[in-house]
């Protein structure tokens, strides 16, 4: 009985591979810029949460309840196609993909920083403000350092999903790793081994990132 045998031909994609590899820049663009801006407006997002004012509490949940509870291929895919239709401004993939996961990173993110700010001892509140010290002084200069500090790891894992989730600007046609090892896969008629060198690539870069989330751990710990 006749028996399938796997054959695997790289040497014909060989010379794609360096092509396939220039997504990995523009897959951590993505990723850093998206978390840098992410994490200022989870900043923002965190205020409004702990804020005195409810219309302000109102509008953070509200934001955070929608960004986590809706997939986030939607929101692409939403923010890409209806920008055009609602505003008639023709928005590229680059702008689209961060616009996206920046705002669904700041949900996200905006929950880790909460939760290291109400882990904070309240004293520290307290004894600021009966020395007089302004409220946003005191959020500046005591409170959101510590709580950035103790949500560090959480922000090693944030950056690894976000990465992860990175790879779905293929579907509007951004030139990530995905994108690229599609594009070769389409050319050379081979579509296991381009996605299987992405997947390495993917796999590659996450294991970094983990490492490094790792490293700050046991850093935390010990300082």
């Amino acid at each position: 009985m006749d028996r399938s045998v796997i054959h695997l031909d790289f040497e014909r994609i060989w010379p794609s591979v360096p092509y396939i590899l220039e997504g990995v820049q523009v897959t951590l663009a993505y990723t850093g810029v998206s978390l840098a801006l992410g994490f200022i407006c989870g900043i923002l997002l965190t205020l409004c949460k702990i804020s005195h004012i409810q219309p302000l509490k109102w509008f953070a949940g509200i934001y955070t309840s929608i960004f986590r509870g809706t997939p986030l291929l939607l929101q692409l895919v939403l923010i890409y196609h209806a920008t055009p239709q609602l505003t008639g401004y023709d928005i590229s993939a680059w702008q689209a993909g961060i616009l996206t996961f920046t705002l669904n990173s700041a949900a996200y993110l905006s929950e880790h920083m909460r939760a290291g700010i109400n882990a904070l001892d309240k004293g520290q509140m307290e004894a600021a403000l009966s020395l007089g010290i302004p409220y946003p002084l005191i959020m500046k200069d005591i409170i959101v350092p510590q709580a950035i500090r103790n949500i560090l790891p959480s922000l090693v894992n944030e950056a690894i999903d976000l990465l992860k989730e990175s790879a779905l600007i293929s579907t509007i046609g951004g030139a990530d790793i995905l994108r690229r090892a599609n594009i070769v896969a389409s050319e050379k008629y081979l579509y296991f081994e381009p996605l299987l060198i992405a997947g390495a690539l993917y796999y590659i870069l996450v294991m970094i990132l983990t490492s490094a989330a790792h490293l700050l751990e046991k850093k935390l710990k010990t300082s």
